[in-house]
């Protein structure tokens, strides 16, 4: 994303091997000027891997799951 500090990160940090920690890449998603445009953008597209907006893939899939709900209800 352009404006995003993840463009200027190690991009190993937000694809951690399995169990490995993504708090290094939630710390830089924390202070991201674009954190919002990048949250909408990994959840249109399905990104199903790696840190994305701050949110693992565990929590990126439990937002959608929500949002599923909500509009089911």
């Amino acid at each position: 994303m352009r404006g995003g500090l993840c463009a200027q990160t190690d991009p190993e940090a937000f694809f951690p091997d399995a169990g490995g920690s993504v708090r290094a890449a939630k710390a830089v998603c924390a202070v991201c000027p674009v954190q919002l445009e990048c949250r909408r953008y990994a959840l249109e597209r399905g990104e199903r891997f790696g840190v994305w907006c701050g949110l693992s893939e565990f929590e990126r899939r439990a937002l959608r799951r929500s949002s599923v709900d909500r509009r089911v209800a």
